[in-house]
């Protein structure tokens, strides 16, 4: 399983190092995950906050399908 991830963060990070697009959107995604957890710290219910994020993140992938 190991050697599965290792090969897949492999082939991205070689992917965003050649393709100037997307290194922009990994950035993009990089700092919208920077802010959700963000949000999550600052929340005094941790564990409802995450539920909220990942909520977010889920109907935002069902919009763009």
């Amino acid at each position: 399983m190991s050697f599965f991830l290792r090969s897949f963060a492999r082939m991205a990070v070689k992917k965003l190092a050649t393709d100037p697009v997307a290194r922009e959107q990994a950035v993009k995604t990089a700092r919208s995950v920077a802010d959700e957890a963000k949000k999550i710290a600052a929340h005094e219910n941790r564990a409802y906050a995450a539920g909220r994020s990942v909520r977010r993140a889920l109907n935002k992938l069902a919009d763009k399908s």
